[in-house]
This record gives C-alpha cells, sequence and structure tokens, in this order.
C-alpha cells in the first residue's frame, strides 16, 4: 500500500494572528484615548451603547477568549480578573486595556497547538472552533471600533486612521 504525504502551507501563525490583532487592539486604544471622559461613558447615537461599554465588552472578550482557549473552560470575568471588571473612569477603562493586552501577551503563548481546530461551546453558548471564535472577535473589534469613528466624527473629533495599527507593511 502506498501513502501519498499531502503538503500543506500555513497561511498565519498563532503570533502573527496575535501581532494582527494586537495591531487592532493598539488602533482601538487609540480610539479611546480621543474620547473626552464624559462621551466616551455617555455619548450614543441612535440607541446604539457608549463607547466605553463596547470597549469594556472587547477588553473582556480578550480576556475571556484567550484564558478558554488555553484551558477549554470558560469563566465569568471576575472570575479571572477581579480587579477592575467595571471601569468608571477613562483612566480605568485603559488600564483594563492595557491590562487585557498583557493577558494576551502572556497567556496567548500557551495556547496548546490542538486546541485551536477544537469544537467547543464559546463561553459555555456558541459552538464553534477556537479559531473561529478568535476571528469573530476580532470582526467584533472592527464592527465597534467603526461605531466610534462614527461617534467620534459625530463630535467633531477626527478619529485615529485605520490603517495606524503600528505596524510595518
Amino acid at each position: 500500500m502506498q501513502t501519498t504525504a499531502i503538503a500543506t502551507t500555513v497561511f498565519i501563525t498563532p503570533d502573527q494572528l496575535l501581532q494582527h490583532w494586537q495591531g487592532h487592539r493598539s488602533l482601538t486604544r487609540k480610539a479611546i484615548e480621543a474620547f473626552p471622559e464624559q462621551e466616551l461613558f455617555n455619548y450614543s447615537i441612535g440607541g446604539m451603547r457608549p463607547f466605553s461599554a463596547l470597549a469594556l465588552e472587547l477588553a473582556t472578550l480578550s480576556i475571556l477568549g484567550v484564558h478558554g482557549a488555553v484551558t477549554g473552560t470558560w469563566k465569568q470575568l471576575e472570575e479571572i480578573y477581579p480587579d477592575n471588571t467595571n471601569p468608571t473612569t477613562k483612566e480605568g477603562l485603559l488600564q483594563l486595556w492595557d491590562d487585557a493586552t498583557d493577558y494576551l501577551n502572556v497567556f496567548w503563548p500557551q495556547i496548546p497547538e490542538d486546541r485551536w481546530q477544537e469544537t467547543t461551546r464559546i463561553l459555555g453558548q456558541y459552538e464553534g472552533t477556537f479559531y473561529s471564535a478568535i476571528l469573530y472577535w476580532l470582526d467584533n473589534e472592527n464592527h465597534h471600533r467603526g461605531q466610534g469613528f462614527v461617534y467620534l466624527r459625530s463630535l467633531g473629533i477626527q478619529p485615529p486612521f485605520f490603517w495606524d495599527r503600528g505596524q510595518s507593511w
């Protein structure tokens, strides 16, 4: 019996995906910084949530997602990160954002290689693979950052350039 090996090419490594995501996170951080504090927490258009709530969701998903990918279990944010789960100031939100960034950098390399293709109940609710959840979280961040950009423009504030993600092309 003859066996034929099929060569595969990796499109993107986990480290490259993290670098890409961190570039988006850097841009979202710049958007948070661009908001005046009161508008960050109170301004909305058309019934959408204030940008602080959107940013809090994104930071939370980052921490919960990488924790779930490393451990295979899903917890509440307070169980993983009890210090600053509901910031009420711009400084507090930026601190949580930076802590989530550090959390990703520390725990991302610990994601088991076989976990990427594993099917699970993401956040205990949504069935899918870990890689599909991470791609969703990146898409979700782009979507919410776009909402923030609309808010900034409506306030007469120039948002950061969408391509300014701290990466070299």
